[in-house]
């Protein structure tokens, strides 16, 4: 969630309010996904993490950035660690399961529910 503030004027009275805006993400936690630009173009993995509040993604075995860490105990030496880095939705693409082939993602409305449906097969994602 974002919070926005917008400021309401009556008059010369200013008053702020905050009001929340709410991200919607087409791809979910353990969607399988391709990389459509970037240093990791064309590489897959499974999506770890969403966060909708910055539109990012971070996926498994992708973005993988060196991060320095310092030493807890006395003695101890510093480490430089291999983390995932999240990087913005727009550059991943969904794997669909069924057709195994990078698609966009559409809505089709069942007995059940809202379903995400794959765009170039139809199937149920």
């Amino acid at each position: 969630m974002i919070f926005s503030l917008s400021i309401i004027i009556r008059g010369d009275l200013e008053i702020d309010q905050p009001s929340i805006i709410r991200k919607f993400m087409k791809l979910k936690k353990g969607d399988s996904i391709i990389v459509t630009s970037g240093k990791d173009r064309g590489k897959k993995g499974k999506i770890i993490r969403v966060l909708p509040e910055k539109n990012k993604i971070v996926v498994e075995g992708v973005n993988l950035v060196k991060r320095n860490s310092k030493p807890r105990r006395q003695g101890e030496k510093g480490q430089r660690v291999v983390v995932t880095a999240p990087f913005n939705l727009s550059n991943a693409r969904l794997v669909c399961p069924k057709c195994n082939q990078r698609t966009r993602v559409g809505f089709q409305l069942t007995p059940q529910g809202k379903k995400r449906i794959c765009k170039k097969c139809k199937a149920i994602v």
